[in-house]
């Protein structure tokens, strides 16, 4: 075992844990790292447990890495032992099997947990965030009823996942827009649009009241058949571990530009943190302070300033892309282009010259382009007269 003075220790082995795991050992200094992650099973691929509920992927599709890849690159991982507590004096940790480990640099991965609303009879709700949740929605039969409630991305993708396995789903959101976060009004109703031909029934500006033994009741009255209800209103830092040991803390675990927390030997990144007063969900944030953690870790010069969010849906026909603000903004300049018959609608919001925000349906053409532009504020002045038709090309690669 690696002393103290040296050990790294990763508490969490989702897809944020794995990924600093994958990006130490890119740099070299994976050995000896200690791993630890409450569920059973390695590290796989969160987003794509949709595709797994669709049968448009297997378990096996969604891994990150066998047991065998930790053990070649010489890491020690321990899984279905949450670590339970953090004794900063001694710099140990406990896990919930009693064992104890001493850490150098210890990282705090711990995720986010599902929001659970507080209503009567919320505890047959079913979330959708892990493997144990998939194989409940799984054991859905053809023909039976669901119920979602919750349009944003989690919701919508459950939903979908449900009525492709052949089963009668009703989607319930408190809000008039799907997706209201990423998309704007126009974007919104082209999605349900499509959602609705998809045979989910939408309920939006709709709040549920209770849950019963064979449906959900809504607060007008509205009783909604369901075998099976979804709860995915969205997720919370997972904090405990944290706020338990004395660090700083709010709505996520607090950290600064090196993903330092308030202890200077104990780091945070992932759905945990909170950096800046804001907190990521969203892989590609995440993968910006992985890098930037396993630099630091490994003694070289690093920051973590922030990052630009882009948000796609992962449901099958449906092209979607949304990035910064989505809805108008005073000082800014909107461009718009819609085609309804075809169910294209391309908005981008401009100030001062500069991209701040994209909301792309139907075609998707360029996204990249224009995430990368919103992040680095690019000047797009010159492209103002034909941007909203696709990502521009320069006269030198046109001709190439």
């Amino acid at each position: 075992m690696i002393e103290a003075p040296s050990r790294i220790v990763v508490v969490g082995n989702g897809m944020a844990g794995q990924r600093l795991l994958a990006e130490l050992d890119a740099r070299g200094r994976a050995n000896g790292v200690l791993a630890i992650g409450a569920e059973p099973h390695p590290a796989y691929n969160r987003i794509l447990l949709s595709s797994v509920l669709a049968g448009e992927a297997t378990l096996a599709d969604i891994g990150l890495g066998d047991r065998d890849w930790y053990a070649s690159r010489g890491i020690d991982l321990v899984t279905g032992d949450p670590v339970v507590a953090i004794d900063r004096a001694a710099k140990t940790i406990a896990l919930a099997s009693g064992r104890c480990e001493s850490y150098g640099k210890l990282v705090l991965a711990t995720g986010s947990r599902a929001i659970r609303l507080n209503l009567p009879g919320a505890e047959r709700a079913v979330a959708f965030r892990d493997l144990s949740d998939i194989e409940r929605l799984r054991a859905a039969k053809a023909g039976s009823t669901a119920v979602v409630i919750g349009g944003g991305l989690l919701g919508l993708e459950a939903a979908y996942g449900l009525a492709k396995r052949g089963v009668r789903v009703a989607l319930v959101h408190l809000m008039d827009d799907l997706m209201e976060r990423q998309l704007d009004a126009a974007a919104a109703k082209l999605l349900a649009r499509e959602i609705s031909a998809r045979g989910i029934a939408l309920h939006l500006g709709a709040s549920t009241d209770r849950i019963e033994a064979d449906a959900i009741v809504l607060r007008d009255g509205t009783r909604i058949p369901a075998a099976l209800v979804v709860m995915a209103v969205g997720i919370m830092p997972e904090t405990a571990l944290a706020t338990s040991a004395g660090l700083g803390c709010g709505r996520g675990v607090r950290i600064d530009d090196t993903l330092r927390t308030t202890d200077p030997e104990i780091h945070a990144f992932g759905e945990c943190a909170e950096h800046r007063g804001a907190c990521f969900g969203l892989v590609g944030p995440i993968w910006d302070q992985a890098r930037a953690l396993a630099d630091i870790l490994t003694g070289r010069a690093a920051t973590y300033e922030g990052s630009s969010v882009a948000t796609t849906l992962k449901v099958s026909g449906v092209a979607l892309f949304s990035a910064g603000i989505v809805r108008e903004a005073p000082g800014a300049e909107t461009l718009v282009f819609s085609d309804p018959a075809q169910g294209v609608y391309r908005k981008l919001i401009l100030r001062e010259g500069r991209l701040e925000g994209a909301v792309l349906y139907g075609d998707t053409d360029g996204s990249s382009w224009y995430a990368a532009a919103i992040a680095e504020r690019r000047d797009v002045s010159r492209w103002r007269d034909r941007i909203a038709f696709g990502a521009p090309v320069e006269p030198s690669k046109r001709a190439a």
